[in-house]
């Protein structure tokens, strides 16, 4: 027991006997002298005897260790790599690894279980409908036979064999596959053993042209093979997709219709114009009069330039010919107005918000509330409706050469990470919407310098931006290769700075709209192929300009804004969703009866005969009653005449003043002709003169006035050389 080992003994015993003995109550150092100088102290000891005692107790483990060797003990080979100690703590289990676990074989063994009752799931179901399908199969066969035929032909191939309804799944299968070698090769499941027999006598007299398919399998095979053949033509021929079979309108007024927006879910369309008005319209609750069941005008008198719903569908962006956008809900009631920045500010990004008209503004399609606008002020600013007071970001469109250039147009990306605007100059700048210094992509001529880009949107995937310029263009670009156009369309006349352009929900077709002068022509809609960029297809709309469309991805359907004041809603019955079918269905209600007869009276609380005041019956007996009264018919005293009387003071009194005041009121005037009146005193003057004459009457020269010559004789006088050669 004089072990010199140095270990500290732990307070709980690991493994082999789950024995608990009391610990000694002194401290490590005590524990450690008591074994190196073979004495021991009383708390040694003490625990030694336990030791000793749950030994004995344990069965035999002291008889064990006596038995072993020397240098053995019970369970060495579990004791691990110091056997001494486990006969010195009385249990064995030291030194005994821990378990461990191979987390990938588990995972790998728990796949494996669950693709293997997924596997014995999916044969029982098959199994199961296999049975269900053979219990339909023969049911019908007996429907069949029950049925009277006319010829014995038929009767022979409707009639089944025994085997054929002893025979379970497999011989099916087997009979099928034996009359292939007969027949052509069969498509879809295996036909039932009426048609799969010899082959139908056509020459019976009975029988006029080929059976019908007894079992209704063959004709559902047939509407499916003609369904994925429409499928398949509508895919290589995206034109069939466009929902132009049927078109609704909308009296939105008389001016352009110039902004126009329609919420995610696609149950509400709001539409803007020129008349400065926004309306509501509803799908589902509009009948077949097409009225909107709201009007208002959230800018006063600044035309309308932009409407769209947030992703969320719960507000509206209103961007106006002002310079503070707003934000307004479903009711078209204001949630926020942004600020406006300060004019005499140079830097643009150190104002709170623009300074100059707006042009259009764009949704984030990913966070709620946030929002960009572009303006003449040459920004292009990112808000957040939570925080009107200022700006959240601010983007400054550059030339090559550093100078200002004005944004026409804005929008984000489908993911939202990047930030598009076309200028003025005809360049197209992309920036990160992180990084607002330089733009991450600069096509310096995308478009003829000094024409509106009227918009710019992304396809869905992403990759593909496409542009309408003010050049009568439309071109395609690869933001992946921002350095050349994919491709270009001309001859595409627009006269409004808010032209749209739009991809399919196929992202397979753009759509943009043309402009027509009043008179001339019909504006179209016009449908160009991404792949090719070939147009395809064209709408006659209406004989003024197309200036908004808008093709949503969930009802399939299209929204055009014309010039003359009409919005117009395009959908097909079979291919569309929703929107118009629901308000086309509904008739439009009839006024009432009670309606159009008079109505009845409004009786006010002034009206009931305790407020009523008292009618008057004639107007003679009403002065008749205002002459007794002293009030009324008493009269007015006249003005005072000379210096005043009766405590009043007179109009002109003998004052100074007010004779003043009397004659500077009096009109002395005179109309006279002021030469005549002059020379009324010439003759006086010059027969008496009195005051300028005799003044210079000795020093006044005589006066000698020049004899007239006539031309002759100043002709004659003139020198030879002055004189005219003939």
């Amino acid at each position: 027991m004089g072990m010199r080992s140095r270990q500290r003994v732990p307070s709980r015993p690991l493994g082999g006997e789950r024995r608990r003995a009391s610990l000694p109550a002194r401290t490590g150092r005590s524990w450690r002298r008591g074994l190196g100088d073979g004495t021991s102290c009383r708390a040694c000891r003490e625990w030694r005897a336990a030791c000793a005692g749950a030994s004995c107790r344990g069965g035999g483990a002291r008889s064990a260790m006596e038995h072993s060797g020397p240098g053995e003990a019970p369970g060495a080979d579990a004791a691990g790599p110091d056997p001494q100690l486990a006969v010195t703590m009385g249990f064995t289990g030291f030194g005994k690894k821990a378990r461990t676990f191979d987390l990938e074989a588990m995972f790998e063994q728990t796949r494996r279980t669950a693709v293997e009752r997924s596997r014995k799931t999916l044969e029982a179901r098959e199994k199961e409908e296999e049975m269900n399908r053979e219990k339909e199969l023969r049911k019908q066969i007996e429907d069949v036979e029950q049925r009277p035929s006319g010829s014995s032909a038929v009767r022979e191939h409707s009639k089944p064999s025994p085997r054929d309804t002893s025979s379970s799944g497999s011989e099916d299968s087997s009979d099928s596959s034996s009359s292939d070698d007969d027949d052509d090769e069969l498509i879809g499941p295996p036909l039932p053993p009426k048609t799969v027999g010899e082959p139908v006598n056509t020459v019976d007299e009975d029988i006029l042209g080929p059976l019908p398919p007894p079992l209704g399998e063959e004709g559902e095979d047939d509407d499916d093979d003609d369904d994925e053949l429409e499928d398949e033509g509508e895919e290589e021929n995206p034109v069939q997709r466009i929902p132009d079979s049927h078109e609704i309108t909308l009296k939105h007024g008389t001016k352009t219709v110039s902004a126009l927006g329609l919420d995610p879910s696609g149950a509400r369309l709001v539409t803007g114009g020129y008349d400065y008005d926004v309306k509501f319209w509803d799908f589902a609750g509009m009948d077949a009069s097409f009225k909107a069941f709201r009007s208002l005008q959230p800018c006063e008198c600044h035309q309308i330039k932009s409407l769209q719903y947030s992703n969320t569908g719960d507000m509206i962006l209103v961007v106006s010919g002002s310079s503070q956008a707003k934000v307004i809900d479903r009711d078209g009631f204001e949630v926020m107005e942004c600020i406006k920045g300060d004019q005499y500010i140079v830097d643009m990004a150190n104002t709170k918000g623009h300074t100059a008209m707006l042009h259009t503004g764009s949704w984030h399609p990913k966070i709620k509330g946030e929002f960009m606008t572009c303006s003449n002020d040459a920004t292009v600013r990112l808000w957040e409706v939570e925080n009107p007071k200022k700006q959240k970001s601010v983007f400054k469109p550059r030339t090559m050469q550093g100078k200002k250039v004005i944004p026409t147009t804005c929008t984000y990306s489908r993911d939202g990470n990047l930030v598009a605007a076309a200028c003025q100059n005809g360049s197209i700048q992309i920036w990160d919407r992180n990084l607002t210094v330089h733009p991450k992509f600069h096509y310096k001529q995308a478009h003829d310098p000094g024409t509106d880009t009227s918009c710019v949107a992304f396809s869905y995937d992403g990759n593909v931006l496409a542009s309408r310029g003010g050049d009568d263009t439309l071109k395609l670009w690869d933001v992946r290769q921002f350095n050349k156009p994919l491709f270009s369309a001309s001859d595409l006349p627009t006269l409004f700075p808010m032209t749209d352009c739009c991809f399919s929900p196929d992202d397979k077709l753009i759509v943009t709209g043309t402009s027509v002068q009043r008179g001339c022509g019909n504006g179209k809609l016009v449908f160009f192929e991404r792949r090719t960029f070939q147009r395809v297809y064209e709408i006659d709309i209406t004989d003024a300009s197309v200036v908004r469309c808008l093709w949503h991805p969930k009802l399939n359907q299209i929204m055009v804004g014309t010039g003359n004041g009409l919005a117009k809603v395009y959908y097909d019955p079979n291919k569309s969703q929703r929107g118009a079918k629901l308000c086309v269905v509904k008739t439009q209600r009839k006024a009432k009866q009670a309606e159009t007869l008079t109505q009845d009276y409004i009786i006010t609380p002034h009206a009931l005969p305790m407020f009523r005041e008292p009618r008057q019956r004639s107007t003679r007996k009403q002065l008749e009653k205002d002459r007794l009264d002293p009030l009324k018919s008493h009269k007015p005293e006249p003005p005072v005449a000379g210096p005043g009387r009766g405590g009043r003071v007179g109009t002109h009194g003998g004052t100074l003043s007010s004779y003043i005041v009397k004659n500077i009121a009096l009109d002395k005037t005179d109309d006279s002709n002021p030469r005549e009146a002059i020379l009324r005193h010439a003759k006086a003057a010059e027969d008496n003169p009195y005051w300028v004459s005799p003044a210079y009457s000795k020093t006044q020269p005589k006066t000698m006035f020049a004899q007239v010559e006539s031309d002759d004789e100043e002709s004659k006088n003139e020198p030879e050389w002055k004189k005219r050669k003939i």
